[in-house]
């Protein structure tokens, strides 16, 4: 896909709405070729940005990370 697309799944640190939505904005222009939206566009943008913001908040949530063991 796109390289610079920021990993959000790191575990530790709880992500913040502002960072979901930050990644789901860049996935949206990556795959729609819009930087930013005609007014005609602008609301179905808009809506795939909260949704995909939320199906990756629900995802990110609902993960089991592995504790490793120090050696």
């Amino acid at each position: 896909m796109c390289r610079s697309i920021k990993v959000l799944r790191e575990g530790a640190v709880p992500l913040s709405d502002e960072e979901f939505r930050a990644a789901a904005l860049q996935f949206v222009r990556k795959i729609s070729g819009y930087r930013k939206p005609s007014r005609a566009n602008e609301h179905s943008f808009e809506t795939a940005v909260d949704e995909v913001a939320t199906v990756s908040s629900k995802l990110l949530h609902s993960l089991e990370y592995r504790v490793l063991k120090p050696r």
